[in-house]
């Protein structure tokens, strides 16, 4: 069905008028027509009124169209234009246009098919322009929104680049810290165990049962505080990015030999087995010694700690020609799966009461998955709770330093 128009006439011709309306109703449109006899009346009916369209005669008592139409625009009010000319008046049509009508029909060509026509396409084109105009004002107001969120947004990274940078001064100052203290700290501890060593050779006088079971829980107690204190320095030199490697050639299987062998004494005390199996065809390899072994004795010894009864087990076989591999395999408490994604992170722990029955300060995995990656290897870690854990390691057999 279609949609009744509401259609200003503005003619101060009766006569004029009564064609307008005998053309509409014979072309069928429906429309709700309101009329008008000079241009005050007409803006009055528009100030009061919307209205589809107007249909307006050029010369009215008052003013002429082109006034009318100006102050329309002056009253910005948005509605379509048809002008009425009379005969003679075509010339003054392209003025019509420009100021602002939206078609103009001669008097003596209103018609039931011309009039209908025009009334149609002005009011589908008006419409097609307040939907533009819609749009553009919505697209410029989003536009607006855009730019202050781009703005806040700019503020916010700004925050945040400020943020990291306080942030890493304090990073690069707690790092200096540890650092620091650890430093002072060796120092210290390096001479309660020199000297817990010496009281245990017996020298220069034997020692009673008694005070060797107290100098032995010295030694070891320092021991223990003097790896702690190497793992702190250590981690801080990581951290800062001061901790170099140096490459060399050696013999993998007699690193590993020897390592096992130095950690033997942890094992047998706890009654557990462990084994060395060495795959290797050629056991030259281009790495840093130290850190290498400093990566075994932390899996081992972690192994061996958490292992209560079986066997700990160190394997190391050829990836490929280019890569060699190393496990440490145990049969101790396992990980529950919660926990493998945060083992390597510095400072953590799966018990991290303080009553917990397994000391230590949480960062010989850490420092461990940081060597692995600066000798450009990787660390993998399978584990079942009550089973065992495996850690997997493989790095080049040649670094490229």
């Amino acid at each position: 069905m279609e949609t009744t128009l509401k259609i200003l006439v503005v003619d101060d011709d009766e006569v004029d008028r009564m064609t307008v309306r005998r053309a509409l109703k014979k072309a069928g449109l429906s429309a709700e027509l309101t009329e008008a006899e000079d241009g005050a009346e007409a803006i009055a009916h528009l100030q009061g009124h919307m209205f589809d369209t107007v249909l307006l005669d050029y010369r009215l008592p008052d003013w002429d169209g082109l006034s009318i139409i100006r102050q329309i625009h002056e009253l910005n009010i948005k509605v379509p234009l048809i002008v009425f000319t009379g005969q003679g008046d075509e010339e003054i049509a392209v003025e019509i246009m420009k100021a602002g009508a939206a078609d103009y029909l001669s008097k003596t060509r209103i018609s039931s098919e011309t009039l209908p026509k025009a009334i149609r396409n002005a009011v589908r084109i008006h419409q097609a322009e307040m939907a533009a105009t819609l749009a553009t004002q919505r697209l410029r107001a989003t536009n607006e929104l855009l730019v202050l969120q781009n703005k806040e947004l700019e503020r916010q990274q700004q925050q945040i680049r400020l943020q990291n940078l306080q942030l890493q001064e304090a990073y690069r100052l707690k790092s200096q810290f540890l650092a620091t203290m650890s430093h002072e700290l060796r120092t210290p501890m390096n001479a309660i165990v020199g000297f817990s060593q010496l009281l245990l050779r017996q020298y220069p006088h034997p020692l009673t049962s008694e005070q060797v079971d107290i100098v032995q829980r010295i030694f070891n107690n320092s021991q223990n505080l003097l790896n702690m204190i190497n793992e702190i320095l250590d981690f801080s030199k990581i951290e800062a990015g001061k901790f170099e490697l140096n490459f060399h050639e050696f013999d993998l299987a007699q690193l590993v030999k020897l390592t096992a062998e130095e950690l033997r004494s942890l094992a047998l005390q706890k009654k557990i087995a462990l084994e060395v199996d060495i795959a290797l065809t050629n056991t030259k390899v281009v790495q840093d010694l130290n850190s290498l072994k400093r990566v075994i004795i932390n899996l081992l010894s972690n192994a061996i700690k958490f292992t209560e009864e079986g066997q700990v087990r160190i394997e190391v076989w050829e990836v490929n020609s280019e890569r060699v591999g190393i496990a440490v395999k145990d049969t101790g408490i396992g990980i529950s799966p919660e926990h493998l994604e945060t083992i390597f992170q510095a400072f953590r722990q799966v018990d991290q009461s303080i009553t917990r029955k397994y000391a230590g300060t949480g960062l010989g995995l850490a420092i461990t998955d940081s060597l692995v990656k600066m000798m450009h290897g990787k660390i993998e870690v399978e584990s079942q709770v009550g089973v065992g854990s495996v850690f997997r390691i493989e790095i080049p057999r040649k670094a490229n330093a």
